[in-house]
This record gives C-alpha cells, structure tokens and sequence, in this order.
C-alpha cells in the first residue's frame, strides 16, 4: 500500500474523518475517537492503528512492527513501513481497529431518559434560587 491508498481506505468507512495533528501525522477518526495515524514525516512512511490483545503480541513479533510509541501499551502497532505486511493484511487490520473503537465509542454513549408526563408532555423545569441571608 501506499500513502494515498491508505488514506483513500480508511476514508471509506462511515463517518471518517481526516486530521492532520503532530506536524505531519494524518490521524484517522471517527467520532472523534483516532482509529489510524499515517505518518507523513517519517521515511518511508509508517503507519500506527489499534488491535486485538492476541493480535498485538503476534505482530510485534515480525521485523519491521514494534509496539507503538506512548499508546503501545493500549495494544497499538507501528507499521515502520507501508510494505511490512500485505495490502489485504493491512486493509484488514486497519477495518479491526476500526470496528474497535467505534464499538467501544457505543459502549460509553450515554441516553439522557426524559420523563414524560400522560398528556406526552415534558414536564417544564424550574430553577430554585437561594435567597442570601442578612
């Protein structure tokens, strides 16, 4: 793969975004939550992306893929080039990190419950003020 087809795959996914952060890192998200980070400083290019614990462990140990530096410990890699692992490896692993973290984003959406009163209204709320004592 190469840098335009990273970037054009993980575009792919619904509501992903791009951002540039860091000076030159394209870092891919959705829901604000990074599922990607293309490095366009480094060269050639590397690439960072989350995966599975048992995944993790398999990966750091081919040449060329290392824990990633300050997020390693969440189970990231660092791809230290584009061409460590097939383009269908790749695109595969990038879609995991992906449908991690938007599953982990669902487990913490929180629906605020409204009550409603029989009539189907939402019951008007008032604020209370304290009066200072002299």
């Amino acid at each position: 793969m190469n840098v335009d087809s990273v970037r054009g795959y993980c575009l792919s996914f619904p509501q992903a975004r791009e951002t540039l952060q860091w000076g030159e890192t394209l870092c891919f998200k959705v829901a604000g939550k990074i599922f990607a980070m293309l490095s366009l400083a480094s060269v050639p290019p590397s690439l960072c992306f989350k995966c599975a614990p048992e995944r993790f462990s398999e990966l750091c140990e081919q040449e060329g893929i290392r824990p990633a530096p300050y997020v390693g410990r969440y189970k990231w890699v660092l791809l230290e080039r584009l061409d460590v692992l097939s383009d269908e490896e790749i695109e595969d692993l990038i879609r995991e990190s992906y449908e991690m973290v938007v599953a982990k984003g669902k487990a913490k959406v929180r629906v605020k419950k409204v009550k409603v009163n029989a009539k189907g209204f939402k019951p008007q709320t008032t604020q209370r003020t304290r009066r200072k004592e002299s």
